[in-house]
């Protein structure tokens, strides 16, 4: 019967609403006559009828005008029982004026007794309508804790009340003055008690719904909740929400930058803009993982026009298409501009910049996955050293304002090719910086970024939904680590603040333990890792050996003398740089090396170039270890490698 009611077309459910109105409405006045004059059963007089009457109609009216019959009882909300106690106040009101106007008996406490009884019967029934509709769906939901009882906790209960499948059961606080209080009708615990009423609730997954600001330590509190091994996920940042590009019931796992535990780097907005307003900026690997978020923050700085450079034919498609949504939306009016094209492409290269009249450039163009560059030295060497300085001298020629390369940690001693091709560019960035002065170069270097094609986040993140094992390569590897928006920051903060030839680095705080992280993802995951003392557990970690060219501890200074700088969490390297003249002799070497796929002259090269490269294995190109001897090219030849 219930059911068939709440099937009912949406008309037919407005009359019953009306007329369930038109009797508690009469109730309420009889009642109110009967309360004020003393009777158990006071019988009203024609003239009585007439007013009850009158202002029945006219309540209902009201009602209609403020709209609420209009709301649906399920989700009736604070604005509904607003809307009713204007109604039932313009009702007593009425109740008053007809009285005086048909010269009809009504004390003057009945309007006031029964305003109150209207309120009551009106907003009951519909309270205890929603009641019995929400409460066996209420009872089906999964129960959930919310940790935060601030506005950002509430509006997540509320939201997950009139959801299908989550139950708001407890919230948790890390107040503990409000240990034992009650927020919303939900009981609030104190973090420190937390434990017991997971069991006590039937809590199957906790909710982060931190207020932002709030102050808390975050790193502590995911290591407290981490003890529990109940699955913890987290609710769109305010951003989103305020941008429109979430709800506030949206609930996804952890943010990668809740398990790096420590505040991000933030810059100095004021100074960045300054940089990029108006400007034409061009972002070389546009579509990667660092420079598509480079250019989501350009954007937001309403530069002039904006030159996305990627050979990547579908990234490209990607990241302009998103761009394009947000300068739509946000009423950006900056041009975008996307281009197919190589960094190894000089004339490419500076026909773009030439054409649209580029200012700065963001160099993140690069081949960063060192097992992968192993496999492929040239390849490696001909993107990142060659590609930088083919794009650089491009930039000098066409009057390029300001040049930043993204660098990396692994450029600092390094014990592979990706490192050393970087320390490489960045060698030939600073050389260019002492030749010339026209163009601004700087370097950005910093550690491993959370999120980015390659990361361990994700990969571990898949193993643990496959059922695991994770696969570690040593046990006692540490990284330092970066979100992507906080290193794309970094890099504008530091073309910004660059004066020429400057290596800058980040304060990245302490590294990363890999094998801790990934506990750390089993745990708030809501599993247990399966070990010699507990076999029974979930998710295995295997550890497969340190990869070819691997480092155990990554550095981020190459001296141990950095300088400070305007922003307190950014340094500037003092590193030792080569002359322009025997650059350019190293760089002429690589080239005829490179020409001739002569891999062993590579390393032999990189190893000279005061790189600090020091192979931590023997060569891993896959064509020189597996090769004849035969496919290498011979000068002269049609299939010579030409890199300009």
């Amino acid at each position: 019967m219930f059911e068939k009611f709440l099937n009912l077309p949406r008309m037919y459910k407005r009359l019953i609403s009306v007329s369930s109105d038109m009797v508690v409405l009469f109730v309420a006045i009889w009642a109110a006559f009967s309360l004020r004059l003393e009777q158990d059963l006071w019988i009203p007089t024609r003239d009585h009828l007439l007013v009850a009457a009158i202002t029945v109609v006219f309540t209902i009216a009201v009602f209609i005008r403020l709209g609420l019959y209009r709301a649906v009882i399920r989700f009736l909300g604070d604005k509904a029982l607003l809307t009713i106690i204007y109604g039932v106040f313009a009702s007593s009101l009425a109740l008053i004026v007809l009285g005086y106007m048909l010269q009809v008996p009504v004390p003057r406490s009945v309007p006031i007794i029964y305003g109150a009884l209207a309120f009551l019967f009106v907003s009951g029934t519909r309270l205890g309508i929603r009641m019995l509709v929400n409460h066996p769906h209420q009872r089906n939901k999964e129960p959930v804790a919310i940790v935060g009882a601030g506005e950002t906790g509430m509006a997540l209960a509320s939201a997950l009340r009139q959801g299908t499948e989550y139950r708001p059961a407890v919230f948790i606080t890390m107040d503990r003055a409000n240990h034992k209080t009650m927020i919303d009708d939900l009981p609030v615990v104190s973090i420190d008690l937390m434990a017991k009423h997971m069991a006590k609730h039937g809590v199957r997954r906790i909710l982060l719904a931190l207020d932002p600001y709030s102050g808390v330590d975050r790193k502590q509190l995911l290591s407290r909740l981490e003890a529990l091994e109940i699955p913890v996920q987290t609710v769109p940042s305010v951003t989103e929400l305020v941008a429109g590009q979430a709800r506030i019931n949206d609930i996804r796992d952890l943010e990668i930058e809740d398990l790096l535990g420590r505040d991000p780097v933030r810059p100095d907005a004021a100074v960045v803009a300054s940089s990029l307003f108006g400007k034409s900026v061009m972002v070389s690997g546009a579509g990667g993982s660092i420079g598509s978020e480079l250019c989501r923050q350009i954007l937001r700085h309403k530069p002039k026009s904006l030159v996305l450079f990627e050979r990547s034919e579908y990234s490209l498609y990607k990241i302009e298409r998103e761009l394009q949504r947000i300068n739509e939306v946000e009423s950006l009016s900056v041009e975008l501009h996307p281009l197919l094209g190589s960094v190894v492409h000089r004339r490419r290269c500076e026909s773009v910049m030439r054409t649209f009249g580029v200012q700065t450039v963001y160099h993140a163009a690069a081949y960063k996955h060192v097992p992968l560059v192993e496999h492929n030295v040239i390849e490696g060497v001909q993107n990142n050293v060659f590609g930088t300085y083919h794009l650089a001298e491009a930039a000098i020629d066409v009057g390029v304002e300001r040049f930043v390369l993204i660098s990396t940690d692994k450029a600092v001693r390094p014990t592979n090719v990706m490192g050393a091709s970087k320390r490489m560019a960045e060698l030939v960035l600073q050389g260019l910086a002492e030749r010339q002065s026209s163009t601004v170069f700087s370097m950005v270097r910093f550690g491993n970024v959370l999120g980015s094609s390659g990361s361990v986040v994700p990969l571990f993140r898949d193993q643990i939904r496959d059922g695991g094992p994770i696969t570690v390569t040593h046990p006692d590897i540490i990284r330092y680590f970066m979100t992507i928006p906080e290193a794309s920051q970094l890099v504008l903060q530091a073309g910004s603040m660059g004066a020429g030839g400057e290596v800058f680095v980040l304060d990245m705080g302490e590294p990363v333990k890999i094998a801790d992280l990934a506990r750390k993802m089993i745990h708030l995951m809501g599993l247990s890792e399966k070990t010699e003392d507990r076999p029974d557990g979930d998710i295995e970690i295997t550890y497969t050996g340190l990869r070819p060219g691997e480092k155990l501890y990554e550095e981020l200074l190459i001296g141990d003398d950095p300088q400070g700088t305007s922003h307190p969490r950014i340094m500037k390297a003092r590193e030792v740089y080569l002359p322009w003249e025997k650059l350019e002799e190293l760089l002429s070497r690589l080239t005829r090396a490179s020409q001739t796929f002569d891999c062993r002259d590579v390393v032999e090269i990189l190893k000279e170039s005061q790189t600090g490269y020091a192979p931590s294995s023997d060569m891993a190109d896959l064509v020189w270890c597996n090769g004849d001897g035969d496919y290498r090219a011979k000068p002269g030849s049609n299939n010579v490698l030409r890199l300009n």
